[in-house]
């Protein structure tokens, strides 16, 4: 009688012969997913990320709080976000580690849920984020006028806050994940489950979760940006107030948000799809078939990883405005942390001419007019239909 065939076991063998029965323990153990390949390319983009990141973040938060003082209403969701990232960046060294030690999670399966559920939080805190960041953008250009009385500091606040909540709502079955279960004789964290396509009433939520953050924290948030974008970038080709250049670097940055966007979010969810999609055919669960899920698991929660880097550059820090402010901090604390260079300085300091009082007084009046640095204003000395984009 053939034995049944069990979808519990690391992979399927072919059967073998007596006189092959002494290379059967070798054939087993390459049935094991290969967890050393890309170990090294993956630890490194994990450090290149935290150093990366982590500053730009830190950062970011100032620069954007800020902005949120002065009642800037994009402020509000770029802090969010990078209060977000920097969250997940926190986490990024255990992850860096796991990988280190060969797919192996030494700090118990409590910390490998509540690094996970941070991890899965801030992917789509983020996506929703930079869905609220394009919409705001794009009622502040298309809709200059009629968005100058709807556009406050208070709604923006909510909704960041509910989109916390939400999400952090919606991931906490990630603690009943038995993905998540990092015991001492499997000390796996959130890989790929074996047992994935074995029918039973775990999988059955965790597929209709699965079906959820494809077509909703994906999908639709693809399109939301790409439209946005879109009617950001024709409505900027179409004015007459800018520059080329401008127009130029206007262009640069709504492809490179929908790039950007694609390239993080895209291969996680297009594996997730495949994952929760092969639910229905589990006789297609082959040793080959999980061995390419692990190996573009992996890849896939690389890319997602270097949002939390690029965000703050691409958003904040890619900002004139904002590089001029930091600039002007980074010499108020240099001129703090050396007063005495300051007041050898002074001394030698001539009285100022009526032109540079003119100049300053200038400077200061443009400073006043000028807006928020963060948000895209319609400048009335070139009409309504010539918005200028500062980040």
């Amino acid at each position: 009688m053939m034995p049944e065939l069990q979808t519990n076991v690391s992979c399927i063998t072919p059967p073998v012969s007596e006189a092959a029965s002494l290379t059967t323990n070798e054939s087993l153990s390459t049935c094991e997913p290969p967890y050393n390949d890309g170990r090294l390319p993956l630890v490194l983009l994990y450090s290149v990320v935290l150093v990366v990141g982590l500053p730009a973040n830190i950062v970011t938060v100032y620069l954007t709080w800020q902005q949120v003082r002065r009642k800037n209403v994009l402020a509000v969701y770029l802090w969010g976000l990078a209060v977000c990232d920097l969250t997940y960046l926190f986490t990024l060294p255990l992850w860096a580690h796991y990988i280190n030690l060969g797919h192996r999670w030494p700090w118990g399966w409590l910390t490998c849920k509540i690094t996970g559920y941070i991890f899965f939080n801030n992917m789509y805190v983020s996506i929703f984020l930079l869905c609220c960041i394009s919409l705001d953008r794009y009622n502040a250009v298309v809709y200059s006028l009629e968005s100058r009385g709807l556009r406050r500091q208070r709604p923006a606040f909510i909704i960041t806050l509910t989109v916390f909540l939400l999400v952090a709502i919606v991931h906490v079955p990630v603690f009943n994940m038995k993905e998540g279960n990092a015991n001492e004789s499997d000390q796996r964290c959130f890989e790929p489950n074996e047992d994935y396509t074995k029918p039973n009433r775990d999988n059955t939520t965790l597929m209709i979760l699965d079906y959820a953050r494809v077509v909703i924290g994906f999908l639709i948030p693809l399109l939301l940006l790409a439209t946005t974008n879109r009617g950001i970038l024709a409505n900027v080709q179409r004015s007459t107030g800018l520059q080329y250049k401008q127009k130029q670097r206007v262009r640069w940055l709504t492809v490179a948000v929908v790039v950007l966007f694609l390239v993080c979010f895209a291969p996680y969810h297009l594996l997730l799809l495949v994952r929760t999609t092969m639910f229905h055919f589990p006789q297609k669960n082959t040793y080959m078939f999980k061995k390419i899920i692990h190996t573009l698991y992996t890849i896939s929660i690389g890319l997602s990883t270097i949002n939390s880097a690029i965000d703050p550059i691409l958003y904040v820090l890619s900002s004139d405005n904002i590089r001029k402010e930091l600039c002007q901090g980074l010499t108020q604390i240099w001129a703090r942390a050396h007063p005495r260079s300051r007041s050898d300085s002074s001394q030698n300091k001539i009285q100022p001419s009526k032109n540079s009082s003119d100049q300053k007084a200038g400077t200061e009046m443009e400073r006043q007019q000028g807006g928020n640095p963060l948000v895209p204003r319609t400048d009335t000395d070139l009409g309504p239909s010539t918005p200028e984009i500062t980040i």
